[in-house]
């Protein structure tokens, strides 16, 4: 068989992922905060990517648009001699502000009282501390503190490191004990327990167990109650001694924590020595101490959750789906820069460059804010009952049916509902949260919504009675009468996803609160 070389000309498509596809992807899937952190980098990079103005927007877009010489005086600007004129035509009004004096002469002739009537706009108002302006410049009110601004004397947001060592000095005068307080505090988290061993640290510092035992006491009596404890039952107890109650009967209590997280009450009775009437005070004693005492500080910024969504009634019955204009960024492309500066060469090549990334920048946002707008609307169409009357008719929806209507590909669905929080009449919602699995229905009815189930499940059990605690069989018999086929370990499954105890702890837990009300 003899070997020849042919050429084949032939045509075919593949999908090429290309640098601006990809970052249109994650764009679509930004969250508000990281699309604003990318388009100030694209400004700052881009010459012709500007933000637009909210002050004397008339006038910045004149100046866009005309191509005056930069430093050439306007026509408008009147010289000296036309402010010598003005200044002699106001002098020569009949009316001359002189103060009282020309007050007191309008009212001689013109029988009329012209004294302010206004005390807003009075004399300077009298000092409501006038002995300290001389201490408070700042003080509203003195002479110069015109300019004061009340943040200044808001408190700032602290943190509990900087909260600690403002006492450590007070505690420890020593100065190596300090040093081993430091790192103790170091080694601190968010709720306030000490995450470290102290042998170790002692080896690490190379000082003795004695000492860092004796400055850990000495931390222990900071506030807040609590705080540089290194498991709950020591953080309990260190709150229990600050208050003179950390008897026998208590200190029982808070080593069997995992009885009283079972509701075994009539072991914790015998361990402590008391009835079910003191029982149930120590519980109540200990629901009043704080578990995380660090966690009433500032530990990072918090930024507060933004719709980019908003679903309203609308007049005809039906939904108004809109954009949050608070979320939607806004950039504008400057041509007439573009225009005005661009030469030949390496510039002309450069501004090219950065108009064509300009004019992409702006499109994928454009694309965006319509992909989010059809998504968010074929998920209130879906859940329109949801809407109405609340999580009990959320219905069962998954990706492909919101992608199927709306003729996209289900991963681009998926990076819409991502971080993304929908405002609805009903509350403020992920858009995740409306996309729940299907639950069968009995003898083929309707689908339900995996969320509306654990809401009814919720319901039932809150509605339990300490004499009629349902199981979890009763539950699934429950559901099955109102058309939902569920099984057992799903039930049980839901209400630990709740953190919901069990029957039997949650009848131990009720009958004790019953007997103590006298029910």
């Amino acid at each position: 068989m003899a070997l020849s070389a042919n050429l084949f000309l032939r045509q075919s498509q593949s999908l090429v992922m290309t640098p601006q596809l990809m970052q249109s992807i994650q764009l679509l899937q930004m969250t508000h905060f990281e699309l604003n952190q990318f388009i100030a980098q694209e400004v700052e990079k881009n010459p012709l990517l500007e933000f637009p103005s909210n002050d004397g927007e008339a006038g910045d877009e004149r100046g866009a648009g005309e191509d005056e010489p930069f430093g050439q005086p306007s026509e408008d600007a009147g010289s000296d001699d036309g402010a010598d004129n003005r200044a002699e035509a106001l002098s020569s009004d009949w009316y001359d502000n002189g103060g009282s004096e020309s007050t007191g002469r309008l009212n001689d002739e013109l029988d009329a009282n012209y004294t302010n009537v206004f005390p807003d706009d009075g004399g300077p108002q009298r000092l409501d501390a006038p002995e300290l302006v001389g201490q408070w410049k700042s003080m509203p009110g003195s002479a110069e503190g015109a300019d004061y601004d009340l943040d200044d004397f808001a408190a700032g947001q602290l943190s509990l490191r900087d909260h600690l060592a403002q006492q450590i000095p007070f505690a420890l005068p020593d100065i190596t004990d300090r040093l081993i307080a430091q790192n103790f505090v170091d080694q601190l988290d968010d709720a306030g327990y000490l995450q470290t061993d102290l042998v170790e640290t002692a080896e690490r510092l190379g000082t003795s167990l004695e000492q860092v035992e004796h400055v850990l006491a000495a931390l222990q009596t900071l506030d807040p109650p609590g705080v540089f404890a290194r498991s709950l039952a020591e953080c309990l107890a260190i709150q229990l001694r600050q208050k003179d109650r950390y008897d026998p009967a208590m200190q029982a209590l808070v080593a069997n924590l995992e009885l009283l997280a079972r509701r075994d009450f009539a072991t914790l009775k015998r361990l402590c020595g008391v009835d079910e009437e003191d029982l149930l005070d120590m519980l109540g004693e200990i629901r009043q101490l704080n578990p995380k005492p660090g966690s009433g500080f500032e530990a990072g910024v918090s930024e507060a959750i933004m719709p980019d969504v908003v679903v309203r009634p609308s007049a005809d019955g039906g939904w108004l789906v809109e954009l949050n204009p608070d979320t939607l960024p806004r950039v504008l492309v400057n041509q007439s820069y573009f225009a005005r500066v661009r030469g030949n060469g390496e510039d002309h090549a450069f501004l090219s460059e950065c108009l064509q990334s300009a004019n992409w920048l702006t499109r994928s946002l454009d694309q965006r804010a319509k992909t989010i707008m059809k998504v968010a609307s074929e998920i209130v169409r879906q859940q329109d009952a949801f809407l109405l009357n609340g999580v009990d008719h959320l219905r069962p929806l998954n990706l492909k049916t919101v992608a199927e209507a709306i003729k996209m590909h289900e991963s681009t669905v998926s990076r819409v509902t991502s971080n993304k929080y929908m405002l609805t009449p009903r509350g403020l919602f992920e858009l995740k949260y409306f996309f729940t699995v299907s639950i069968s229905a009995v003898e083929g009815g309707d689908s339900h919504s995996a969320e509306a189930v654990r809401h009814k499940i919720r319901a039932l059990i809150m509605q339990e009675s300490p004499d009629a605690v349902l199981s979890d069989d009763d539950i699934v018999d429950m559901l099955k009468k109102g058309g939902i086929d569920l099984a057992r370990r799903t039930v049980a499954k839901y209400r630990e996803a709740m953190n919901i105890a069990s029957s039997v702890q949650r009848r131990r837990e009720k009958r004790a609160l019953a007997k103590v009300a006298g029910f």
